[in-house]
């Protein structure tokens, strides 16, 4: 594999409401499937996630401004977590977990997935339901596919702050 660059300008941004988005920084098919990697801004306390979780992958959450609440369903039980600025969440694969900005904060946040999967059509697809042009059922079907499995009836993500 060549060293791969992405400058700010050449991102793909992907629009979601309230004036967020997604900056869609490395597919896995431009590392060779080293990682994914994108940019995450979400309005104060939008919803990022649902509870999903990935087979194949870890997942990488690096708070760069603002707050995240994080809730993750793991081996030692359920918790909830908020991590402000500077703070770091690895998500095991098979770890059911939820996360959005925390209550009246916006965040941005820096994800990383490894190995990689390439997952830039499921964000635009996702862009596109968060949005209301899409129903979300566009993405059930492709769970496999973008290694992205929702969980069925988990409870809510707790946005009580710690």
């Amino acid at each position: 594999m060549n060293p791969f660059v992405v400058r700010p300008e050449e991102a793909e941004h992907v629009p979601l409401p309230g004036g967020a988005g997604m900056r869609l920084l490395a597919d896995a098919s431009d590392t060779a499937g080293a990682v994914g990697a994108n940019l995450l801004r979400l309005a104060a306390g939008a919803d990022g996630a649902g509870p999903h979780h990935h087979a194949r992958s870890t997942e990488v959450f690096y708070v760069l401004s603002g707050a995240a609440r994080f809730r993750l369903w793991g081996a030692d039980g359920d918790r909830a977590e908020t991590v402000g600025a500077g703070g770091l969440v690895v998500v095991p694969p098979d770890t059911v977990h939820a996360f959005g900005a925390a209550p009246g904060r916006a965040a941005e946040l820096l994800v990383l997935l490894t190995p990689g999967v390439d997952r830039f059509d499921y964000f635009r697809a996702l862009g596109r339901v968060r949005r209301g042009e899409e129903p979300f059922e566009v993405l059930t079907g492709e769970q496999d596919r973008y290694d992205v499995h929702f969980a069925a009836d988990p409870p809510a993500l707790d946005r009580r702050s710690d």
